[in-house]
């Protein structure tokens, strides 16, 4: 593998590590509850993580790296029609959803209803939603670039 095969593979596995742990630590540390649409975007980025984890030890390593860049860039894709919708730019295909963790009926009813169209944080005017695409997009791009990149 070359230098910057090498280097895509670490944005690979990072990027999205460090997303996903974000994204729980806002979570359970932060109190802020994913919505449904939070939920496609992890899985967007546990699939480019489970990707970019098999590119260390199956070959065609490139081939699982562009696939985890791809992966990447759908989180962010998502991430950018979230934004989307919690600004009111367009409408999302669900309004909202619930977290219930339990199986009774108490546990569903008393689950928090959280709204995919409305922002629970912001910095700078930009929702969790929005740095997801911002990050990720330029992740995958990078790691595209990298790829294409042929050692001298």
């Amino acid at each position: 593998m070359t230098a910057s095969d090498k280097l895509a593979q670490r944005l690979a596995i990072g990027i999205p590590a460090l997303l996903l742990g974000g994204a729980y630590l806002s979570q359970y540390g932060f109190g802020l509850v994913p919505c449904e649409m939070c939920w496609w975007q992890r899985y967007a980025h546990f699939a480019a993580l489970a990707l970019a984890l098999l590119s260390t030890f199956l070959p065609p390593k490139r081939l699982w790296i562009g696939l985890a860049g791809l992966a990447i860039l759908i989180a962010g894709l998502i991430g950018g029609y979230h934004a989307g919708v919690e600004y009111k730019w367009w409408e999302g295909l669900t309004t909202c959803s619930s977290t219930a963790a339990g199986t009774s009926i108490d546990d569903i009813l008393n689950a928090p209803l959280i709204r995919c169209d409305e922002a629970q944080w912001s910095l700078l005017g930009i929702s969790l939603a929005g740095y997801n695409f911002l990050i990720s997009t330029a992740t995958a791009i990078a790691v595209f670039v990298l790829l294409a990149r042929r050692a001298k």
